[in-house]
Parts: structure tokens; sequence; C-alpha cells
């Protein structure tokens, strides 16, 4: 069992080249592959969940060419895949293309994945698709996948969904009713994560889509829509920007994030008030951030990440180096992200003797005296990984963490540029 162990001796300095955002890449990939003519997407994330999806796109038809950072898309109708769609690792593609793949013509498709795919819930997607005449289920009868989808084209109608447990489910309906029978009138209960919903229907409309909506709770789709070809730079991830914004607040030193702005929504920049609110010194410029601290106590408080939840292992590795007590609120559904992480940040953090309080919907961490080492296993979840390797920088010495090899499903580069910062990183 490989570890890895991070360090620092002084303060973290330099640039920082923020990864492409991993959602924007998803949802890109997908519409323009529904798309008619060639779409050219910049700025790709290439990672193990994005080329999920890009694969899930070609066994649909869709014809992509990757040249550097750049996926030239020739996209079609979807269609009846040859084979078994694995989606490894990645929701996010699950969710997606189950719906996407409802729309081809005739025939039956089966999806399925990894061991934690097969534990993520998607029975409220596949009850919502039934709402609108898709013959959806699980193989297992458990709610999970492997799931198969009898094609034949999405009927349309009302239908309602449940949003507390993934916006991804809300994402995916969204994404696939354009291309309905009928119009659509989607109902939507407890949203949460309402900026990935966001972000999707601003890249809607930008492929030609239209979509009527009353906030987050209701939405109307017109059937019979075709996406257009478009062309599409991919923002740097915000989710990916936190853990470097993490890192500074916890041992000090100025670091400067390139090619961060917020034309385009995504929720985790939430973090960017959130290390302020902690004492972090934040300047956002035109198209980068910069983010100073001298390594000092950080201030405790309360917060809600309802619609942040990927911003959880982020805050409650800053809660570390707090002066008063953190408390997380809000994130019941980050137990059904790739692992249960309120659970597993409360056990393994637990180990370096960190007073931690979990919750069903959070955890409240308090602050203790100096930590002790201890193996952290980051159970194949690449946010984890990158949580622990915070903590390792506050113990003396550090802490081993196993795990590394998650970080191909969103920063593969994390360890290369956190060293280039002036931390240590050693493999054993």
């Amino acid at each position: 069992m490989n570890s890895t162990t991070v360090t620092v001796g002084g303060r973290l300095e330099g640039r920082v080249r923020v990864p492409p955002s991993k959602s924007y890449t998803h949802r890109a990939v997908l519409m323009a592959s529904l798309a008619d003519g060639v779409s050219t997407i910049s700025n790709a994330l290439f990672s193990r969940d994005t080329k999920a999806t890009m694969g899930a796109c070609r066994s649909m038809g869709a014809r992509l060419e990757e040249s550097g950072s750049t996926i030239r898309v020739d996209g079609t109708a979807p269609r009846t895949p040859e084979d078994v769609v694995n989606v490894e690792n990645s929701g996010t593609t699950l969710r997606f293309m189950t719906s996407a793949f409802a729309a081809a013509p005739d025939g039956y498709v089966v999806l399925t994945g990894d061991s934690s795919i097969r534990r993520r819930p998607m029975q409220p997607l596949l009850d919502t698709l039934k709402q609108l005449g898709v013959e959806a289920w699980s193989t297992r009868g458990n709610g999970c996948a492997p799931v198969v989808i009898r094609a034949g084209g999405i009927g349309g109608g009302s239908a309602t969904i449940r949003g507390d447990v993934s916006s991804q489910f809300v994402s995916s309906l969204l994404i696939s009713t354009p291309m309905a029978e009928r119009e659509t009138s989607l109902t939507v209960a407890d949203a949460v994560s309402r900026p990935y919903i966001e972000a999707t229907l601003n890249l809607s409309r930008r492929f030609g889509i239209t979509i009527e909506r009353e906030g987050f709770t209701r939405f109307q789709v017109a059937p019979g829509q075709r996406y257009e070809h478009c062309d599409f730079t991919v923002p740097a991830d915000f989710s990916s920007a936190s853990f470097i914004v993490a890192a500074v607040g916890l041992v000090g030193g100025r670091v400067v994030l390139e090619d961060l702005n917020p034309a385009l929504p995504q929720g985790d920049s939430a973090i960017l008030g959130i290390a302020s609110a902690m004492g972090v010194r934040v300047n956002q410029g035109e198209d980068s951030v910069t983010v100073e601290s001298d390594g000092a106590r950080l201030k405790g408080g309360t917060f809600n990440l309802g619609d942040t939840p990927d911003l959880l292992p982020v805050v409650a590795a800053l809660a570390l180096r707090s002066e008063s007590p953190v408390e997380v609120v809000g994130t019941a559904h980050a137990r059904f992200k790739e692992t249960d992480r309120i659970a597993i940040l409360s056990s393994e953090l637990s180990k370096l003797g960190v007073k931690i309080e979990e919750r069903q919907d959070g955890m409240k961490i308090s602050p203790t005296g100096e930590m002790r080492p201890a193996l952290l296993d980051a159970h194949d979840d690449h946010r984890m990984f990158m949580a622990f390797s915070l903590a390792s920088l506050l113990v003396p010495g550090g802490v081993p963490v196993v795990g590394a090899e998650s970080l191909d499903v969103s920063y593969p580069g994390f360890l290369e540029d956190i060293k280039r910062l002036g931390a240590r990183v050693e493999s054993a």
C-alpha cells in the first residue's frame, strides 16, 4: 500500500496555473456531442472522470478528436452503443448519460462503473425518467448501477424529482429533455448544489437550448430542440484551486492562482469568501486570485455548504488551524459522493487527535493542540487525499496518506503544484 507524505519547512510562494473545470468539461463535451455540426472545446480537463464522459459520448456516436488541451467534437443524435458503457468512477458521467441514452431511437443501454459507482444512488433519476415515459431500472433492484435504459425516446410531460441527493439528477434531465417528444415540466424539491444547475443552464443557452424556469423549483422545457455547435473555453476550476487556497491559509505564504475569474457560475468560488472570513487575505484580480497568509491561527465560524458540498474537505482542513470551533452544516448530500465524506473525514482526522463531532449534515471541529502522526486513508477519493495532504502539512514530519492515484479524477498535477510552491513530497 503506497503512501505519500507532504511537509513544508516554510512559506508557500509562487504561481499556480489552475486546472480546467471538471464540471464544465463534462457538460461541454456532452452538449457538443449532441449538437449539429462541429464544436471546439478549448482548455478542456483531461482526467479520469472527463475521459469517461468522452468515451460514453463516442459510444453514443459522436466523433471526438483531441489535440493538446482542445477537443474537436462532431455531434450526433444519440444512438444505442454497441457494448456496455463503463463510466469508471464518474458519477457525473453515469447520471448525465443515463438520460442522454434514453433519447436514442431503440435498443437497450447498460451503464456501470467501479465499486464506488455501484454504491451511488440513482433511483431518484430512474423514477423521474419513468414519469417521462422511459423504462429504466437498476439491475440489482437497489437503486444503484448497473442500470439499464430502454431507448426509444423521452416522452416528456410533467415530472417531479428530489433535489436533495444530487443536483446531477436535475442537470441530467435539463440536458436531455430538450430532445423530448412533448413539453417537459419538471418540478424539483429541495435543490442542493444549485450553482451546478446554474452552470448547466448557462452552458445550454450557449449551445442554443431554451429552458424557462422559476428559480430552482420549476423548469419548463420546450420539446424537439436541437443543440447547436458552439466553441467554448473551459474556465479554471475553483474546486481545485480551493485546496491551494487552504494550503496557504494553513502554513502561510503568498500564491497567485492564475486564470481564475467569476465570469461563469462556479459554486466553489465561495472558498474565497470563506477563506477571507477565516483570516486569509484574498485579492481577486481580473483573471487571477492572490492569496496571502502569515500562517497564524485562523478564525472559526459556521459555514453552510449546501450549495458547495465539495468544499467540505477544504473547510475541514482549514479548521485544523482554527482558534475556535468550525461548524459545517447543510452537507448531508456529501455522504453520497465518491465516499461518505462526512464519515471519512470524521474517522480519519480523529486518528490525528482532532476533536470532531460528526453530524448527519456536517460536523463540528474544535481546536486541539499538536496533532499526532497516523496513517490516513483517502479511500480512493481525490478530495479526501488532497484534504489529508493539507493536514499532513500541520504535523511535524508529516503523515503518510494513502490514495495518491485518485488525483487523476480531477487534479492530476496537485502534488507537482504544491511541490513547486515549496512543499516536500515523499512517496513510500
